[in-house]
């Protein structure tokens, strides 16, 4: 299985020994996603960044080129992850894209579906990660990439060809990109496999103009990448043998599936399922599958949760396990900065009710994040970008650990990177330095197991994993007051945000200050949970402890709050 494959017909779906058991539960899981080429290219001698005496300077056009991150360096900094508590890596596209192009670093402009990118290192290397992953009690992700191939093959005169929606046919295909002039295809010419290599598995409508028409944006190209006919069987087949290979080779745990708008929902759910059925055939019964959905809760209806409620339409396809949570990430950020009313995020929770027939166990479908790659809403900056207050990142992510959901944090997050500018390089700096570090710098890492950040996140999600009401509980905003007497949700941006999470007997108190200036507020807790007079204990800080009081009909802790400060409080 470690030679070169040409063709499909090679392949074998076989594993080499006893695969990795999946999580019983995707929620006890933190995920750390981290683009391969900007992570650690494996040399040693590399300086620290010190932010007193590291020199400032790193040229633009640096950002947009392969930097030379691989897998090994993944390998050697798996501690680094583990320490933060992080227990699975989504590994950006590995896959082979065009030699000749210096500029998909990020991997999604794939030439080669059974072949490890050289410039990322072999498939022994990605086997040999994820052999070392499993050791320590983690897991490997892979991002895949279904609807569309790189630039593999032109228009007619390679010239450009726009999406054109009465065009009486799709366009003509030109001709294959080729390297070597040499006759026949040869490594690096044209796609591989070579059942992709038929203009008919192609739409060929041309590049996408208008991404709010539904019909363009499935049909048409994403920029220069050649838009696949996934509608064909022959072509969908095709894929799910290239996706049951790799778990096949290299026991990979689960998959972020890219652009789903761009897909037909029903081919998805193809897809989806044979994924599912062989891996639950080879003995890994719940492999895990999210995708990028940019879209808001009713949307990602349509391709996640097997309880949710939709009336009225038949119009359903949920081959997802997960999403990942844009509709939480488009308000998270400006809540957690004070800069939007925390009802949008107390409202957004309430619509669990209505779209899910069990709102306790909605979190199972979202995979939240607060940083990524892409950047959507706010193109091409960081939560830290032009930001001086540091433990607001503390929140953000201390949210997604306490709240429901599958967490997720985008590398460098954990070491304040604070990257923002007009492309999206700006958000993808290289935590081994090299000509484009982060804070502007070249040369010097970012693996600080003593920030400040990293520590923090550390110790929340060391209490995610001992508390299981944080993973699976219920989850109810909180009601608060400062003089004792009138409670209510909070509607003034700098304020106490406090939930419980409930599971079974167990409530656990959340609440952090969105203030910078130090709050004392009363919260309330459940009447029959929290009896008057208990003591709750911090467990983030075990030293500080509150006392239950009755408030009128209901039950209250006062949480005495510095600036931007969390406390996880159980009785």
């Amino acid at each position: 299985m470690g030679d070169r494959i040409k063709s499909i017909k090679e392949l074998d779906f076989t594993p080499e020994g006893e695969v990795f058991p999946s999580p019983r539960d995707w929620r006890d899981v933190f995920i750390y996603f981290l683009l391969v080429d900007r992570f650690d290219n494996n040399q040693e001698n590399i300086p620290a960044y010190d932010p007193l005496s590291t020199p400032k300077g790193r040229e633009k056009e640096q950002g947009r080129l392969f930097q030379g991150g691989t897998l090994k360096g993944i390998i050697r900094r798996l501690e680094y992850i583990k320490g933060l508590g992080a227990n699975a890596i989504w590994l950006s596209p590995i896959f082979k894209n065009r030699a000749e192009k210096n500029d998909t670093y990020h991997g999604y402009g794939i030439q080669d579906f059974l072949q490890v990118d050289n410039r990322f290192g072999t498939k022994e290397d990605l086997k040999e990660l994820v052999r070392n992953a499993h050791k320590r009690g983690m897991y490997v992700i892979l991002d895949i990439i279904l609807n569309h191939t790189g630039d593999n093959w032109a228009y007619p005169g390679d010239h450009p060809y726009y999406y054109w929606k009465e065009a009486p046919r799709p366009f003509d295909l030109g001709f294959w990109r080729k390297v070597n002039m040499l006759p026949g295809f040869h490594e690096d010419d044209a796609v591989w496999p070579e059942e992709l290599r038929h203009s008919e598995n192609y739409k060929r409508r041309g590049q996408i103009r208008n991404w709010s028409d539904p019909d363009e944006a499935v049909n048409g190209d994403f920029l220069s990448l050649k838009e696949l006919n996934i509608t064909r069987p022959s072509v969908l087949s095709t894929l799910i043998d290239i996706y049951k290979y790799w778990i096949a080779f290299a026991d990979i745990d689960g998959f972020r599936v890219d652009t789903v708008k761009h897909m037909e929902d029903s081919t998805t759910a193809l897809f989806c399922n044979a994924i599912r059925e062989y891996a639950k055939r080879i003995g890994k019964h719940n492999f895990f599958i999210f995708g990028e959905i940019v879209a808001d809760d009713q949307t990602l209806q349509r391709y996640i949760g097997r309880n949710s409620r939709i009336e009225g339409t038949n119009e359903r396809f949920p081959s997802l396990d997960a999403a990942l949570d844009f509709p939480l990430y488009f308000i998270l950020e400006e809540t957690i900065k004070g800069f939007l009313n925390p009802l949008y995020l107390r409202e957004r929770y309430e619509r669990f009710k209505t779209l899910y027939t069990d709102f306790g166990a909605a979190g199972e479908y979202f995979v939240t994040f607060v940083d990524n790659h892409d950047q959507m809403s706010r193109p091409y900056k960081r939560f830290m970008h032009s930001n001086p207050f540091q433990r607001q990142v503390e929140l953000a992510v201390g949210y997604l650990l306490t709240s429901q959901g599958v967490p997720c944090i985008y590398y460098g997050t954990e070491q304040g990177f604070d990257g923002g500018g007009d492309h999206d390089s700006y958000v993808r700096e290289c935590m081994f330095g090299g000509a484009w570090g982060a804070f502007d710098s070249t040369g010097h890492h970012f693996f600080n197991p003593a920030h400040p950040i990293y520590r923090s996140i550390a110790k929340i999600a060391e209490v995610k994993q001992n508390e299981p009401a944080l993973r699976y509980g219920r989850q109810y905003f909180r009601e608060i007051s400062g003089n004792g007497i009138d409670f209510g949700h909070p509607i003034d941006v700098k304020c106490t945000l406090a939930y419980s999470r409930i599971l079974d007997s167990t409530e656990i108190l959340v609440a952090m200050n969105l203030d910078t200036n130090p709050r004392n507020d009363l919260v309330t807790v459940d009447i029959d949970l929290s009896p008057v007079g208990h003591k709750m204990v911090n467990l983030l800080n075990p030293e500080k402890k509150v006392t239950i009081e009755q408030r009128g009909q209901r039950h209250a802790v006062r949480i005495p709050l510095t600036s931007h400060e969390m406390f996880i409080l159980k009785s």
